[in-house]
């Protein structure tokens, strides 16, 4: 690097007055490396300046309408590559890009560069100018067919150009799902919420209704015959009696209905209903078909029965305050 600015300044040489001197050839260089030089084809032509001291000042010139001859159009200003760099001087490469578009022999014109001396004298390096000789492909008339254009070349898919419109699809279809499963779930929350619980009385003879028939009476079923009897009368007491009859044993049951208005035609049997469930479920014993079909009708009477006085007495309240 010099330590000085080296000042590079575009400006017309006719404003600088200068004593000529003969700098050399300028050089003409293909950037496409070929044996002859093509119409649109770019090349660099510029000088090389040696010995540039520090402190001087090189103009170069400039040419009008991005032509540098009729013919021959500028393609790229100029570029400064520094070659050689030692203490006190200089050396410099300065190029244009050009091209031409049209078949012909072209004289390039000279570089001129105004050189201004850090003493203050000022000199033009001349480099003259080279020809260019532009050529066509060769055409043979006597061969030469005129073909039509052809058409686009299509080429078949492939899975990895699909693949992303493939998982593209997918996603839609899962997040359709989602959405399908949450707008589901809420709406069977919401109509839990604003639906309001069905009698206990109803809840209990309808899981009752589910065991009728003599299929489960079979020994190796009767443990979920009795289980389900049991069950739906422990879920209706818990209710309408309103102690915790589904955490109780047997014993404990008859034991806390001494304290409400349980109806006495049905404790006795019910008793023993429940004893007779739990030897089923924990004893293994088996029981005989005809005790196996009273059992139910007697749990669907109880409930039908409870349920009735139930309102009877509401009715009857309701009477009194009216």
């Amino acid at each position: 690097m010099i330590k000085k600015i080296l000042a590079i300044t575009v400006a017309a040489l006719a404003l600088l007055p200068a004593k000529a001197q003969e700098g050399g050839d300028a050089f003409l260089r293909q950037q496409q490396k070929r044996d002859s030089v093509l119409i649109a084809d770019q090349l660099s032509y510029g000088a090389r300046v040696e010995g540039l001291k520090e402190g001087a000042v090189l103009q170069l010139p400039e040419f009008d309408k991005n032509q540098l001859t009729e013919g021959v159009e500028l393609v790229k200003p100029w570029v400064l590559d520094t070659l050689r760099n030692k203490k006190g001087s200089i050396d410099l490469e300065a190029s244009l890009t050009i091209t031409s578009f049209e078949e012909g022999e072209y004289q390039l014109p000279d570089l001129k560069f105004a050189r201004t001396m850090p003493d203050g004298t000022t000199d033009t390096l001349v480099f003259k100018g080279r020809p260019l000789t532009v050529t066509t492909m060769p055409v043979d008339t006597a061969t030469f067919q005129v073909h039509d254009l052809r058409g686009q070349i299509s080429y078949p898919l492939t899975f990895a150009e699909i693949l992303p419109y493939l998982i593209a699809v997918l996603g839609v279809i899962l997040l359709a799902l989602i959405i399908w499963l949450v707008v589901r779930y809420l709406r069977k929350k919401r109509g839990a919420i604003l639906a309001p619980p069905e009698p206990a009385h109803i809840v209990a003879l309808r899981k009752l209704d589910k065991l009728r028939g003599n299929k489960l009476w079979a020994p190796d079923k009767q443990k979920t015959y009795y289980s389900g009897i049991t069950d739906a009368l422990r879920e209706y007491m818990a209710s309408r009696y309103e102690f915790g009859a589904q955490e109780m044993t047997t014993a404990e049951i008859f034991k806390a209905i001494k304290d409400t208005d349980f109806p006495a035609e049905y404790k006795e049997p019910l008793k023993d209903l429940f004893e007779t469930s739990d030897f089923v479920k924990f004893a293994k014993m088996t029981v005989d078909d005809d005790y196996n079909a009273k059992s139910l009708p007697l749990a669907v009477r109880f409930v039908t029965d409870t349920y009735q006085k139930a309102l009877d007495s509401e009715s009857q309240e309701a009477k009194k305050e009216e």
